[in-house]
């Protein structure tokens, strides 16, 4: 086939295949192995040579491994380096040993370690959509993510020893140590100067080409020094880690390699034999199940048994079964070596790619047992205040914003009363030596027993927008003599709190986006006087802007149309001023002169 022809059905169902899957949050390698699929051998064969494109779309991998690189701080690392090495390492051996167990030959080690790998491609994107990234089991995927990346370069280290992965005759082992310690050595202060000449003597383009040209550059040293090539990306990317073009060099490289990275699992998707599942689907099935099932038994034993594993062993189990994308790197390198029998790795490479197509069921799974978990936990009653409590404030809400408001009180010796629905945080910030109270501070019975009825001022600084109302109109309802200091997550949140009687509910973002733009005109040369003028402006008239869109903001035209006049009625204002500030310095001018 003409090669514009292929690369234009890639990029074609590329488009078409990775957003459908994505939506329908099944993750974007499962798109680009179905797009293969649907082009290959195995379904309308519109290419018919998925190896040669697979040699090609190697070159993903390896500037995967280039970024993996490049993510590695070794100050990160070092945050990290309990959960990575100890849990990681752990969840690899434990779980490979349990997969390696049935297996026999000197593979067995390979095998049980490449199919222990999860899909970071999958599970990362996946938690940061659901915003779970910052929780335990979260915190613990990404850190055994990371050793499993980080394990990939051992693993792909080693197999030229069982003579696969681009191994030269005559090449000694020692000699490829003898070349990464040169390189590990030397390498930091020559791509340091390199990319410090293109960056002050080149262009975009040039630096974009620099870029490519160290990944891949360093991944043919290695490999002619016996070793893999994804091993020389990914110490060209430790060894740029801590430079100060880090970030330019990933943006450089990311289109690159996300775009050959999609082509290769295209590509393995190609490779992967359909008849063999119509052929033998309890084997194949039996394969996929069995890898999740010993996966999510193995690692849910390990964790459970660990320091607060009650909590995360089930979750971590069940998002970490799935297998990776680096098996289909090592199946096709095995092979290449014709070390394990060609049927049987196409069975478990198809094994993988199912378990990667059940994974976003396993979520789903993990939130109905989380939901039944949560509901026969018995609901743990609110706090019971102190009966002489008559702080002259109460604050609502003791996360971030409510700690800041806390924090200026005590550095103002004024004592407050602290309330908070999320048992967790009221922990957390005991812990720190503050006291807050546990409870619902929309239910009228707690704010009578936080001396509401004695307070001046009710700071209402609840994250949830529909609490945050109702615990509006409760306090403005029994307590109308407190004022009450509101914040607000957005626009519409504050026109809600006016519609409820909140007297100049404050835009929790809006402080600190005026103070940016202040610094951003500082930055550009702007004079001081300028700036405050134009900020102390803009500040007002935004206030009266918010007044006047209250009475419209439930019309979208309307609000559009004083949205549009708003703006040029600022710049007039802002234009007026500048006259008028040109004048009186025209005037100054003239009386000193």
């Amino acid at each position: 086939m003409n090669p514009f022809t292929t690369i234009a059905i890639l990029l074609g169902l590329t488009v078409l295949f990775v957003p459908l899957f994505k939506r329908a949050g099944l993750g974007s390698v499962l798109g680009y192995l179905a797009a293969g699929v649907l082009i290959g051998p195995s379904g309308l064969a519109l290419v018919d040579d998925p190896e040669s494109l697979l040699h090609t779309a190697e070159i993903g991998v390896v500037l995967l491994l280039f970024v993996i690189g490049l993510e590695l701080q070794p100050s990160r690392l070092w945050a990290l380096r309990r959960q990575v090495f100890g849990l990681g390492f752990l969840q690899l051996a434990g779980v490979g040993a349990a997969l390696a167990s049935g297996i026999a030959g000197k593979v067995a080690v390979v095998l049980g370690w490449t199919l222990a790998l999860s899909s970071t491609a999958l599970v990362l994107p996946t938690l940061a959509e659901r915003r779970e990234l910052t929780s335990r089991y979260g915190r613990e995927s990404f850190a055994i993510l990371l050793f499993q990346d980080l394990s990939v370069i051992v693993l792909l280290a080693i197999l030229p020893l069982l003579g696969v992965a681009g191994a030269r005759a005559g090449v000694r082992p020692y000699v490829g140590l003898a070349v990464l310690v040169i390189v590990i050595l030397v390498g930091r202060k020559l791509l340091a100067w390199l990319f410090a000449y293109v960056a002050r003597f080149g262009n975009r383009e040039v630096f974009t080409a620099a870029a490519l040209f160290v990944a891949l550059g360093l991944a043919l040293l290695m490999e002619a020094a016996g070793l893999s090539r994804s091993l020389g990306a990914f110490v060209a990317g430790v060894l740029l880690a801590d430079s100060e073009f880090r970030h330019e060099l990933e943006a450089a490289i990311a289109p690159f390699e996300t775009l050959l990275l999609g082509l290769f699992f295209i590509a393995v998707g190609m490779a992967i034999d359909l008849s063999l599942l119509f052929a033998e689907p309890v084997r194949v099935f039996g394969y996929a199940i069995g890898l999740l099932v010993l996966k999510i038994a193995s690692l849910f034993l390990l964790r459970r048994f660990l320091p607060h594993g009650r909590d995360v062993a089930r979750p971590l189990a069940l998002v970490l079964a799935q297998g990776g994308e680096f098996a289909f790197v090592v199946f096709a390198l095995l092979d290449d070596g014709h070390l394990v029998p060609s049927r049987m790795l196409d069975e478990l490479t198809l094994a993988v790619a199912l378990s990667m197509g059940l994974a976003p069921l396993l979520f789903v799974l993990n939130d109905v047992l989380t939901r039944r978990a949560r509901a026969r936990i018995p609901k743990r009653p609110f706090d019971t205040l102190p009966e002489q409590t008559d702080a002259p404030v109460v604050i609502a809400g003791f996360g971030r914003v409510g700690q800041l408001i806390g924090r200026l009180l005590l550095a103002q010796k004024v004592r407050f009363t602290a309330l908070d629905i999320d048992p967790t945080q009221v922990e957390l910030v005991r812990r720190f030596g503050t006291q807050v109270y546990y409870g619902d501070a929309s239910h009228l019975d707690l704010l009578r027993a936080a001396g509401l009825a004695k307070a001046k001022i009710f700071v209402l600084a609840i994250d949830d927008v529909e609490a945050s109302l109702k615990t509006a109109e409760l306090v403005r309802r029994h307590f109308a003599h407190v004022r009450i200091l509101a914040r607000a997550r957005n626009r519409f949140h504050a026109y809600r709190l006016l519609d409820l009687g909140v007297e100049e509910p404050l835009r929790e973002t809006l402080l600190s986006t005026i103070e940016l733009g202040r610094r951003t005109l500082a930055g550009i040369g702007q004079r001081d006087d300028e700036i405050d003028r134009v900020v102390r402006r803009f500040a007002e008239h935004d206030a009266a802007l918010l007044r006047r869109q209250h009475a419209v903001y439930h019309d979208d035209q309307h609000l559009m149309q004083t949205t549009q006049e708003a703006r040029a009625e600022l710049a007039s204002i802002l234009d007026q001023d500048r006259e008028e500030a040109a004048k009186r310095d025209r005037s100054a001018n003239v009386q000193e002169g």
